[in-house]
């Protein structure tokens, strides 16, 4: 029997994207906790350590199927999929039993709207990504709306500095909670976040980018490599920010211009 070489590198990505899905399904049992007893602080350093590694795989399935040419709109659809249980799901269950579980039902609904929120955002991208006959669209250097793995990083860096601090940083549950609501509102908002695709970026984002990894290395090598996750990814949201306002301020700006000429 032949194998068709061909047909049968489809199969890799999606592999990866099955592995993202394993490491997301691993780390909600460990915060289920076991028979003994409720999970304790290292369970929920290995159920971050476990979203972590769902990451890399996540950023490498994609990565596998450009250099195979085996892009296809079954693999967005799976790695969606895998997304909403890797970065929807398993993170809202890990900050709800790390942090979020003395608040009661609220702390139940924040963590369901942090899911919802990344569902809509994964189900608009892969909307915004298919072309009209139904193939997939080559990315573009913008993408409307935080990232759900980068929603899912800020979370899991939370989680891991606080084990670096041991515990410091979960003594009050309300800045976790103003947290995860902000994350799932820039998820289900309009704002663009650069993806980099197109490395041509302007003079302001290349000074703001060499900022957030400059001074990342710096809190690595001063604190913990947590801190410097938290703050890089934190960075990357700031920066759309910062893209936004400057954008929205020139279109105030050329909209008065058009006005006034339209005046005279």
């Amino acid at each position: 029997m032949r194998v068709n070489l061909r047909k049968s590198l489809f199969i890799l990505p999606n592999l990866f994207t099955l592995s993202s899905i394993f490491c997301g399904f691993y780390a909600v049992v460990l915060c289920l906790g076991t028979p003994s007893g409720p999970p304790g602080d290292d369970a929920h350093y290995r159920a971050a350590l476990l979203i972590i590694f769902g990451m890399f795989f996540d950023t490498i399935d994609g990565r596998v199927a450009r250099l195979t040419r085996t892009q296809s709109s079954f693999g967005i659809q799976l790695d969606s999929l895998a997304d909403v249980v890797t970065f929807g799901v398993a993170p809202a269950i890990l900050v709800h039993s790390w942090a979020l579980s003395p608040m009661g039902l609220m702390g139940v609904v924040v963590c369901f709207c942090f899911v919802a929120c990344g569902a809509i955002r994964l189900g608009r991208f892969n909307v915004l990504a298919m072309a009209g006959d139904g193939s997939p669209k080559a990315p573009d250097k913008y993408i409307l709306g935080l990232p759900i793995p980068g929603a899912a990083g800020i979370l899991v860096s939370l989680v891991a500095a606080n084990h670096a601090v041991a515990g410091g940083l979960s003594s009050s549950p309300v800045p976790i909670l103003v947290v995860v609501l902000a994350l799932s509102f820039f998820m289900v908002s309009t704002i663009k976040f650069r993806s980099f695709k197109d490395l041509k970026m302007g003079w302001r984002t290349v000074l703001l980018v060499a900022f957030a990894i400059g001074s990342s290395v710096v809190i690595a090598l001063k604190l913990h490599l947590a801190f410097a996750l938290g703050w890089l990814l934190t960075s990357y949201v700031a920066i759309g920010l910062i893209e936004s306002i400057i954008s929205l301020s020139r279109r105030a700006t050329r909209s008065r211009q058009q006005h006034g000429a339209e005046g005279r």
